[in-house]
């Protein structure tokens, strides 16, 4: 599903698994089958926030448990839609019915302009600070974290990368990885 949240799972300071929950819990369940006593640490890339997941059960239970299903109700569930419910003040709802479209596509409407208007640089700054509770977790403990940190939010991509170059390839490699992708959003925004 288009705009799906992306996830990293380690083992240790190895990369296990990249993907979307059903790209990712197939790798997960197959190594909790193998050793329940292996310690692997699950993010969301967007957030960096750590995860964990129940993975007793078949395959087909972890994902029923864990991947989120299309709602049963108001909607479009085959297009993406979900319908919620949304707490606006009087004035709010009067100038939404003024509007010559839907309700719901006047809605839509501004949530992508706020998107499209979002500042790279406000883009960038999500990235570094998903990034960063990432290395909390599993790098916190190495040598230059917190100077790659200070490096990581002053957006010294060269720095950080030295800092950065010896600590265990994985790691390194999915902290380039974003960080070169906030310092590309930044650059397109310099270019725009």
């Amino acid at each position: 599903m288009k705009g799906e949240p992306l996830y990293v799972a380690f083992a240790g300071v190895r990369r296990i698994a990249s993907g979307t929950l059903r790209e990712v819990l197939p790798v997960l369940k197959s190594r909790f089958d193998r050793d329940r006593a292996e310690l692997i640490l699950v993010f969301e890339v967007g957030t960096g926030r750590q995860l964990d997941f129940d993975l007793r059960g078949s395959l087909a239970e972890v994902i029923e448990r864990v991947v989120p299903t299309a709602p049963r109700g108001p909607g479009r569930p085959r297009l993406g839609v979900t319908s919620r419910e949304v707490s606006l003040l009087p004035r709010h709802w009067e100038w939404l019915e003024r509007q010559s479209n839907s309700t719901s596509a006047t809605l839509r409407r501004i949530v992508e302009q706020a998107i499209k208007a979002q500042p790279e640089h406000e883009r960038a700054r999500h990235i570094r600070a998903a990034l960063s509770q990432f290395l909390t977790a599993m790098a916190g403990n190495r040598p230059n974290y917190e100077e790659a940190c200070r490096a990581l939010f002053a957006a010294d991509t060269a720095r950080f990368e030295k800092l950065i170059a010896r600590w265990p390839k994985d790691i390194r490699e999915y902290a380039s990885e974003r960080v070169l992708e906030a310092a590309c959003i930044e650059a397109e925004g310099v270019k725009a």
